[in-house]
This record gives C-alpha cells, structure tokens and sequence, in this order.
C-alpha cells in the first residue's frame, strides 16, 4: 500500500470512529497539508530517498505535548483557547524524519487519571473485541493514545507516563506501550505533571515499530534540564558494553525475574493466568525464571500519590489567568482582585480530579506535613530504586551509591522482570463516571500498583499484550517487562520475544 492511500485510511477512520472520542483534534478529509506530506513521502520512497522507516507515516500526538500547526489543550478548560508557538523537540525530530503528526489525542485532563474519564471533552470510549453494545475504559491518562492506534487511526502514538500513564491504556487496548529510562527523550515542550517522573513514551501495534520511534527521538536535548547528556549516555553505553552484558542481545538465555510482591489478592484469575503463561512462553524459548522480592513495592503507591501530587500543585500554580490560562469572562473588570481572579479562573478552568490532586500536593508541601509526608516518600522512593538494583546483573550506571553486592551475588541477578501491568482487566466506563456507582477516586489509583515501581525508579518498561481468557471470550491482558536504568534495547528484546506468545 502506498503512503498516501494509508494516509487516507487513517484519516478515514478517524473519522469513523469519533464517538470512539479517541481525538481531541483529529485531522479534516479536506485538509491538504497531511496530503501533500503523504505524496511526497511517496516520492522520497519511490526514489530511494526516504528519510526515515518512519518517512509519510502518521504517528498521534498526546495533547499535553505542544504543537505548532494544532492546538494543545491538556483536555482542560483553562487552556481552552491555547497554540503552541512551537513543536515540542519530540514532535520536531519525527516531523523531520518525515512523520505526520496525525492529530491530538485525548487524554486525563494534565494526564492526571488512569481511566482517560477526567477529560473536558469527554471519556476515551474503548470497546471490546466483537461488542460494540458497551464501552470499557481505555486507560489513562494516555488513552486516545493507545485507542488511536488500536483502532487503526494512526500508524503509532506518543504519550506521556507519569506513574502508568502508556503502560496502563496498552495493557487495557491490547497495544504495546513503552516507557523508557528517565531522561533518554526530551521534555521540552511537554506540558509539566511531576517534572521528575514524567517520560514521554511510545504506542504502537508492534514492538518493531515502538524501536523505530524511539531510535528517533533518543538523542540528547540542550533546552532539556532533565535530559541525559552525552557523557552521561557514553557512560551507559560503556556499562553495558561489557562481555557479561552486550552477550544478552544475541544468544545468551536470559535470567527473568518474578517479583513475589505482584502477586497481590486484587490481581484477576485472567490476569494471574495470562501472567503464568507468559512465565512458561520464556520458559520455553531457554530462558531461566527465577523469583526474586522487591519488598517496597507494598510502599511504592503510597509515595508516588504524594510525590506526583505535590510537584503537580507547584506546575499548575502558573495558571492564574494573568501569565497562563484561559481567563474566566466576568474577571477582566478594574474592579476584579487578584485573589478572586485567581479563585476565578481555577474554580472553573480545572476539573475536579486535578483540583484533588493540587490540594493533596498542597497539603504534603505545607509546613506541618512536609516532614511526614513528602521527605518520607522521598526516602521511599530511594529504597524502591535499592530494591530493583539488588536484583539486576547489571549495576545502575550512573548511580550515586555504588552496589555493595559481590561479583558472584550480581551475576546471579536478573536481566529483567516480567510481572502484570494491571492487576484487572479494563473496566466499563459506566462503572468510572456513574455517580450511582460510589466508586472512590481511590478506586483509580489501585490500577497503578505495578506501574509505578518502575516509575519511581526512572526504569524503563513496556506493557505487550498477551491473551486472557474470560466467560469463553478471547481478551488480551497487558504483561509488563522492567528492565534496569539504560537497559532499554535489552527490554525491547525481550518485549519482541513475548510477542511470539500471541502471535
């Protein structure tokens, strides 16, 4: 098929499938700009001069990541009116390796949920495989994301993940989503959650494809604060390099971790049974299973919903409706105070799920529970990241603390861990945002039980979807693959193995 005639059948269907609400700012059928694009692509191609493997294809844009040419709202009211005057670095460097951006997908309003529900323009509506009577959720906060790709509206998706945000929505839309090592790709231009846990990451149907994107946008970025410069990269490369490590990207059997800690009362018989079998599928192909304990994962959830929180209430602070934010319309008289602008242009900008979270960060931050709170799940997170690094073979390259394990202890580790990336299978959104439902906010948060270890960490990680079988009805549960800081190439690997367990 030719780049143009794929090109139209994205736009096509995302066309068909807007009650699917995937999009926020989907592309026209009559635009030219994605056409014209498209052609050339073709040419490049016919010509032997494409510029990438990711040359006239169209790759979604979660909408809290700034773009030039479409709006970037964050699914929120108070940036109901706001374009970038720029391309974020990511959506720059796929634009220049010839990518399309294929429009702006929905998502938790300032990605900031885990069912895609807490969106200004309404919940991502996913479906299950041969029934289109009732909606299930779609996963947050990336889940336009990943329906988008689901769904065959775009060929990959960039999300963000702040705590799950990629993996949770791949484990519920049968995708492949992939978070990598803290660092490896650019912020610039993505709109702030928690500035020390946010990773933008990919989407896609394949693990083949998630490779292309990341080989594109893994390069180091000077208006990036938090990106890995390149000492720090030679660093990583040089660790990885040694003969006891680089042999595991050939032919090398691999050591796979089974963390005891995830197998919790909550998980699913599907879930528990697709994560079995997944076990036994590596198994098969020569690789050596063995448990292993990461005991802070019982503490992980905790720290992280005030850690994330907390830097969350000083990203938002900025919109006032004086520097940033849509003002509200009865506030622009002389007479109108700051404080009741303020109050004003929050009250109604935000919806009540980031309002949750700016007042519980708020709270941590306060003088009175700074101390038992936010110092303490700090110190939470620091032994979260001693756990995983006392059970890899390889040693955190760019860790502070050097590992106290002996040679022998740190070449019995594992290579990787391989546990669940939600405890449960999708659930209807009528059971999300029904009021009769009494469901807690707390409720959502459950789902990130096993998705933000990893996050804590800054490990990479990526969630494949395997099947699970429920009431005769064939589903996919999402497994997730950990590997250590760096070791990104090594958990694509083994996300490409898993693949053959579904295909």
């Amino acid at each position: 098929m030719s780049l143009l005639l794929e090109a139209e059948r994205y736009v096509a269907n995302q066309s068909s499938r807007a009650t699917l609400n995937a999009f926020i700012t989907p592309l026209r059928a009559q635009s030219g700009r994605w056409h014209d694009q498209a052609k050339d692509a073709d040419n490049r191609r016919t010509q032997g001069k494409a510029k990438s493997r990711l040359d006239g294809r169209f790759i979604a844009i979660k909408d809290n990541i700034c773009t030039r040419d479409l709006p970037t709202t964050c699914a929120s009211k108070i940036l109901d009116t706001y374009t970038s005057p720029f391309n974020a670095t990511v959506v720059q460097r796929l634009e220049d390796a010839g990518a399309i951006v294929a429009g702006k997908t929905n998502l938790d309003e300032f990605g900031m949920g885990s069912h895609s529900a807490h969106s200004r323009f309404g919940p991502v509506k996913n479906t299950r495989r041969g029934d289109k009577s009732s909606y299930i959720s779609a996963g947050g906060s990336s889940g336009g994301s990943a329906l988008a790709v689901a769904t065959d509206q775009c060929y990959s998706a960039l999300g963000t993940d702040t705590g799950g945000s990629i993996r949770l929505p791949a484990a519920y839309t049968g995708t492949v989503g992939f978070k990598p090592s803290y660092g490896l790709i650019s912020r610039w231009g993505v709109v702030a959650y928690a500035n020390s846990l946010d990773t933008v990451g990919v989407m896609a149907k394949r693990t083949s494809t998630v490779r292309d994107v990341f080989e594109i946008l893994n390069q180091h970025d000077h208006r990036d604060p938090t990106s890995l410069s390149p000492s720090s990269r030679d660093t990583i490369s040089s660790a990885l390099s040694l003969p006891r490590l680089s042999c595991r990207l050939t032919s090398s059997p691999l050591r796979i971790g089974v963390p005891s800690e995830y197998n919790i009362s909550e998980l699913t018989p599907p879930v528990r049974q697709s994560w079995i079998r997944s076990i036994e599928y590596l198994r098969q192909q020569g690789h050596i299973i063995e448990p292993v304990s990461l005991p802070m994962t019982k503490s992980a959830l905790s720290a992280y919903y005030i850690l994330a929180p907390a830097e969350a209430s000083s990203n938002l602070a900025k919109y006032d409706g004086v520097r940033y934010g849509t003002r509200p319309e009865d506030s622009h008289g002389q007479d109108a105070q700051e404080s009741y602008l303020y109050a004003k242009t929050k009250g109604q900008g935000f919806g009540d799920e980031v309002k949750r979270r700016i007042m519980l960060g708020a709270f941590s931050l306060s003088a009175q529970a700074i101390d038992n709170y936010f110092i303490q799940a700090q110190r939470i997170r620091r032994l979260v990241q001693r756990d995983f690094n006392a059970v890899f073979r390889a040693d955190h390259p760019l860790a502070a603390e050097k590992s106290d394990l002996d040679s022998q202890a740190r070449q019995a580790g594992v290579d990787v861990i391989v546990c669940p990336t939600a405890p449960t299978l999708p659930p209807s959104i009528s059971d999300i945002i029904d009021a009769n439902a009494k469901k807690s906010p707390l409720d959502a948060y459950i789902n990130d039980v096993f998705t933000v270890p990893a996050s804590l960490a800054g490990l990479p990680a990526i969630s494949v979807p395997v099947p699970a079988r429920t009431q005769g009805n064939e589903e996919h549960a999402g497994i997730q693959i950990i590997g250590q800081y760096g070791d990104d190439q090594l958990v694509l690997k083994v996300a490409e193995v898993l693949e053959g367990y579904r295909s």
